[in-house]
């Protein structure tokens, strides 16, 4: 299941530094002369194959294990299931005008990379990927972005029998009918990332872990489409020494022959086991998250879950992630306790393998601050380093958002040809990244609206 992304964080953050900020003349006239002219095409990323995982075999067949045999509740799944066979997916409902397109690409870096034998047709299907309203979906499921279903074709068999046993996932030995629940009316990157991640799912793994830094498997959504990580652990999903059915003693027996030959890279590199991940810092990190408490109390769990971390001596991925949390919790009202926290979690981040787009996330944050207060070169220097790893990662949102920050701080600095090639590219991956015009439009504003006055 899907929730919402790291990067909606930055509204509040507009929010604030926004309140009365000026914005001088020239910046306004550049930003207009953008503002007045129709929304350049849609921009897309073209398809690539992820780079293979850098961490050592024996932590990935930990992950995997974890991954397959235990549910994001915390239930223990008793036996392996997969796809037995050739697998069919098929679109229905509302289906967005990209999504075609997205799901052929899917199913070409499936077939390549994870080496799963799939194809879309236009009938019945093992995966049925259906499109309907946010709103109508969320009446049911309020927190979802998006999810997943076992043993159901459609929406309508959802709702007869999501009160009972048909829809569990652990007593599930082999996967014949799966379903996929994707808003209709939402951004074109927000149902590619969705059909990513829900895909992925149904064909492999029930679980997210937080302490994965390089993954879709992770609640945090840093990483919005299919790592070299997640390929591997599909391609291990569908191995021939596996089975539906199988024990997770079975399973694990056959783990490191299965990652000997698909990984030896991984082979020889050292085993750094994270530990387990305490309930408790789990419901912390949703509390704050989540958007039933209101901002005391989130702020209050934000803080809680940075305790736990401590205590627990984490020094990964679950520790900055703390620190990210507890930063965004902060930024409403304490702006320096808030980049204190993100700039110990872009330390932490730094230093481990695949999270250049966590560190790209906070340099975003930390570009729009420093904008704000007429730090011009900063916010172009934070801005122009972050872009790479959003593009990488395949991220229009954030890059699009980039953009639009380095076009102000250029325009701050007198250079206003460069802000407008900057500003007009930024609308192109907008327009994927975020969707209809309006948002569009409006988020080119928010941005700009950071941007003070000149000193006089």
């Amino acid at each position: 299941m899907r929730l919402s992304s790291p990067l909606a964080a930055l509204a509040a953050v507009l929010a604030l530094l926004t309140a009365c900020a000026p914005v001088p003349e020239g910046a306004i006239a550049s930003r207009r002369a953008v503002e007045a002219e129709p929304l350049p095409a849609m921009r897309s990323f073209a398809p690539r194959p992820a780079p293979a995982p850098r961490r050592s075999n024996a932590e990935i067949a930990r992950d995997f294990l974890d991954l397959a045999f235990r549910l994001e509740s915390g239930r223990e799944v008793p036996q392996f299931s997969r796809f037995e066979g050739p697998v069919t997916v098929a679109l229905a409902g509302r289906v967005p005008p990209t999504a075609g397109a997205e799901l052929d690409r899917l199913i070409a870096r499936l077939r390549a990379e994870a080496g799963i034998d799939m194809r879309r047709t236009g009938g019945a299907a093992g995966i049925t990927i259906e499109f309907l309203p946010r709103a109508r979906m969320q009446a049911v499921v309020p927190n979802a972005a998006c999810f997943v279903v076992p043993r159901v074709g459609s929406w309508a068999g959802f709702r007869a029998h999501r009160r009972g046993g048909r829809t569990d996932w652990a007593t599930l030995t082999e996967r014949e009918q799966i379903a996929v629940f994707i808003p209709s009316d939402v951004a074109p990157q927000e149902v590619r990332d969705c059909m990513h991640e829900e895909m992925a799912q149904a064909l492999g793994p029930l679980n997210d872990l937080y302490r994965l830094p390089d993954s879709v498997f992770n609640d945090d959504n840093f990483h919005t489409v299919l790592t070299g990580f997640d390929m591997l652990i599909l391609r291990m999903t569908y191995a021939p020494e596996l089975r539906s059915g199988m024990s997770r003693a079975e399973v694990a027996a056959r783990l490191p022959a299965i990652l000997a030959r698909l990984n030896p890279q991984g082979r020889g590199r050292p085993d750094r086991d994270p530990g387990p991940t305490p309930r408790a810092w789990i419901d912390a990190i949703e509390t704050a998250l989540g958007p039933r408490a209101g901002m005391a109390e989130r702020h209050t769990a934000a803080y809680r879950a940075l305790e736990i971390a401590q205590a627990q001596g984490w020094t990964g991925n679950r520790r900055a992630f703390s620190h990210f949390v507890a930063a965004r919790l902060s930024a409403a009202h304490e702006l320096d306790i808030a980049v204190a926290h993100f700039t110990e979690a872009a330390r932490i981040y730094a230093g481990l393998p695949d999270a250049r787009i966590h560190v790209a996330h906070i340099d975003m944050q930390m570009a729009a601050f420093a904008l704000a207060t007429g730090q011009a070169a900063d916010a172009l220097r934070l801005a122009e380093r972050a872009t790479p790893a959003a593009a990488g990662a395949e991220n229009a949102a954030l890059l699009a958002t980039l953009l639009m920050i380095r076009a102000e701080a250029l325009d701050l600095m007198g250079r206003p040809a460069e802000a407008r090639a900057a500003r007009l590219d930024s609308l192109g991956w907008a327009r994927y990244g975020f969707g209809a015009e309006a948002t569009v439009r409006r988020r080119l504003a928010e941005i700009g609206a950071l941007t003070p006055a000149p000193a006089s």
